[in-house]
């Protein structure tokens, strides 16, 4: 289940963090401890704050009336939950700004059977920093063969640990191939920005470096893979607002529909 979660701003052109998805994480993690419904295997995503915003040397000014938060998780009662309790709440606040819970949207798209269009909303981290072995912040080109052979087996596990797929389906999903928009990496590199940032992520009150990638591609992946990357986000840290994905594709379409949010 995946939802648009609309917040009215109490305070206009208050400042938060360029990368603030630690300050929404453990925002929500600390309603999530208090719920009686957990999130199936840990599997849910968010976005960062979107709204309009105006850069600065101390971060993002937010100068929006609204702004919204993109949630999503594999157990619908769970989200249902979260959004009850969210709605309890008579403000929050992301570093500076101060924002009120208005509504919620459902988002429900229909994604197409082998490959479908996608745009990072918030960075894509492909090195599990819990992993001796593996440098988190090492430089892996989205061209190669091994960056889509990362997140295929990140992805694997996860749909694996949540029980909703035999080990049959598993094998049978192996068609998994991430093929990124060479154009805008060309016009990323010409106007010598970046696509691929250092970011840190806390997780047991430990910090980690990892490296995150924010770029448009293409995935060639059986449709239930799909679906599952479109709620629960790819890669490294999804539960920490890492990897969210939305839909790029022109001719596929998403729309919402108004979600009634029950009284908590």
């Amino acid at each position: 289940m995946r939802v648009r979660l609309i917040f009215a701003t109490e305070n206009r052109g208050a400042l938060v963090p360029f990368h603030h998805q630690h300050l929404i994480a453990d925002l929500f993690e600390s309603y999530i401890r208090d719920m009686s419904v957990q999130p199936l295997a840990g599997l849910y995503n968010f976005s960062g704050l979107k709204g309009q915003t105006k850069v600065t040397p101390n971060g993002l000014q937010y100068f929006s009336s609204k702004v919204t938060i993109v949630f999503s998780g594999e157990s619908a009662e769970f989200v249902t939950e979260f959004i009850k309790l969210l709605f309890s709440k008579e403000r929050i606040k992301v570093g500076e700004l101060y924002i009120i819970p208005e509504s919620v949207e459902k988002e429900q798209a229909v994604l197409a059977p082998d490959s479908n269009k996608y745009l990072c909303i918030s960075p894509m981290v492909i090195g599990n920093p819990k992993n001796p072995d593996v440098d988190a912040k090492k430089f892996v080109s989205p061209l190669s063969d091994q960056f889509s052979d990362i997140l295929y087996e990140s992805t694997m596990t996860r749909m694996e640990s949540s029980g909703r797929f035999t080990a049959e389906e598993i094998t049978s999903f192996y068609k998994f191939q991430i093929v990124p928009d060479k154009d805008y990496l060309a016009k990323i590199k010409e106007g010598d920005k970046k696509f691929a940032r250092i970011y840190t992520a806390y997780d047991s009150e430990t910090a980690y470096e990892i490296r995150g990638y924010t770029f448009p591609f293409t995935l060639y992946a059986h449709q239930k893979v799909h679906e599952f990357v479109f709620i629960n986000g790819i890669g490294i840290f999804t539960n920490k607002g890492f990897g969210m994905l939305d839909i790029a594709n022109q001719g596929i379409k998403k729309h919402t529909v108004q979600y009634e949010v029950q009284e908590a």
